[in-house]
């Protein structure tokens, strides 16, 4: 098994099954949380974003310690983090108790965000490196379904089996207090993940950085033949001989437009409003008419949606191009948005259509800045400064999630669900500007091809 680059990458990837679970898990819980501390809409958005606040600060060190210590020491502690998180929310007595939980697994989250699909990337031979680190993006997807599977399991258990002769812990754990049996829930898949990275192989990479090529070739043959161990070395060796660029520098020069281009669809990939339906979908739903158990139904269709439609962007990125994927996705998402704020708006009864528009907005996003916004930021950047880009990018992707996940209860609260809607619709409006008239296609290109795009775009300025 150990030889099988395949297994290695998928055991990689259940760094985003986590992160993907651990995202969305929350949404069945919120209600019932809100419930036991009596939490108002601003701790109510510190209960969701304090997680994304562990996030932040897990992407602000998982490079420079997994630079230090190695990918698969670092994803190690990721595990930990996570199985960590789940067993302590579940025991937790106050809420600051379960708040800083809900942190520990956000650096879970960022760590695996940054290190799941850097590891396979380093461990894959060229030829295949791009549908092997795509399998992290399909591992987000399916955690998210996975939760929302769990989330709704859980409740019907809780309303359709008599607990009135069980002990008090266990009506606590699955009557009163539900909420921590789905957080609690997250410890099975985190300390599999754990038990799993121990199989993995350092990185080639990491090792070669280290001085130590003999160690790394050893693993390379695991997966390629001698010329081709040998090629992979000289190639990480030049990589590594070229001068590095400062993060200050990044924001300056002849790439300073592609950093910036990065950072903005980032942020407004999540203003698109997707972690609002992940998060609050259960709450939006009921407001929508849905009782609490129809809407963590909903959220399991949610969650098929997303991840078939992710597989519609695996099979077309590379015929279709980034560009088309990413136009016609967010033109969507904005129909699909100013839709259903028209649904609310006008009071709209029928719970079947807006379930449908939902639908298109969670199938549109799949497809367009769901996978594509990754492969940009790893196609984008020219070679020498892609990590520390990507790592600038990622930041603003987290920083993003945790505005929404703040102020979604805010916005619900003052600018009612309508009014939510129709912002991230605005949002959609700079997004769709950007891919239309500034965002080069990056299909098919050379990383050299795409730092002369850069340069040449520099030169045409002066």
């Amino acid at each position: 098994m150990k030889n099988n680059i395949t297994v290695l990458a998928v055991i990689a990837a259940l760094g985003g099954f986590l992160f993907g679970y651990d995202t969305a898990i929350i949404s069945g819980t919120i209600g019932f949380v809100k419930v036991q501390f009596d939490l108002n809409t601003v701790t109510e958005g510190w209960y969701v974003s304090s997680a994304l606040l562990g996030t932040i600060l897990g992407v602000a060190f998982a490079g420079v310690l997994s630079d230090k210590y190695g990918r698969k020491n670092i994803l190690i502690a990721s595990g930990a983090f996570f199985a960590i998180s789940a067993i302590g929310c579940a025991i937790s007595g106050t809420f600051d108790q379960l708040v800083m939980y809900r942190m520990l697994g956000g650096i879970g989250v960022g760590i695996a965000s940054m290190l799941s699909p850097l590891y396979i990337s380093e461990i894959a031979p060229a030829k295949n490196r791009g549908i092997l680190v795509a399998l992290y993006q399909l591992a987000i997807t399916l955690g998210i379904l996975v939760a929302y599977f769990a989330n709704a399991y859980f409740l019907s258990v809780s309303t359709s089996v008599d607990f009135s002769q069980s002990s008090k812990m266990v009506q606590k754990i699955y009557v009163t207090e539900l909420w921590r049996v789905m957080l609690g829930s997250e410890a099975v898949p985190a300390l599999i993940f754990l038990f799993l990275l121990f199989i993995l192989p350092r990185s080639p990479r990491w090792l070669i950085m280290k001085g130590k090529t003999k160690k790394a070739k050893t693993i390379l043959l695991r997966f390629m033949d001698d010329d081709g161990a040998n090629l992979e070395i000289h190639n990480v060796k030049q990589v590594l001989s070229e001068k590095s660029i400062s993060i200050k520098k990044l924001f300056s020069g002849p790439f300073k437009q592609a950093v910036l281009i990065g950072v903005l669809l980032a942020v407004l990939s999540q203003l698109s409003g997707i972690n609002a339906i992940i998060y609050y979908g259960p709450k939006i739903l009921e407001e929508g008419g849905l009782l609490i158990g129809e809407a963590l139904g909903g959220q399991v269709i949610i969650g098929v949606i997303n991840v078939l439609f992710t597989f519609v962007a695996l099979w077309k990125i590379d015929n279709l191009g980034r560009r088309p994927l990413l136009k016609f996705g967010v033109l969507g998402i904005m129909i699909s948005l100013i839709t259903v704020g028209l649904l609310f708006y006008f009071e709209v009864g029928n719970t079947t259509v807006l379930m449908i528009f939902i639908l298109i907005f969670i199938a549109c996003f799949a497809f367009s800045f769901g996978p594509v916004l990754w492969v940009l930021l790893s196609e984008i950047y020219p070679l020498k400064m892609r990590g520390s880009a990507m790592s600038i990018g990622t930041m603003a992707v987290w920083i993003g999630t945790a505005f929404v996940g703040q102020m979604t209860p805010w916005f619900l609260e003052n600018l009612k669900a309508h009014g939510t809607f129709w912002f991230f619709a605005a949002c959609m409006v700079p997004a769709l500007y950007l891919i239309v008239y500034v965002l080069p296609e990056t299909k098919g290109k050379t990383l050299e091809e795409i730092e002369n795009y850069w340069l040449s775009k520099k030169n045409k300025v002066k």
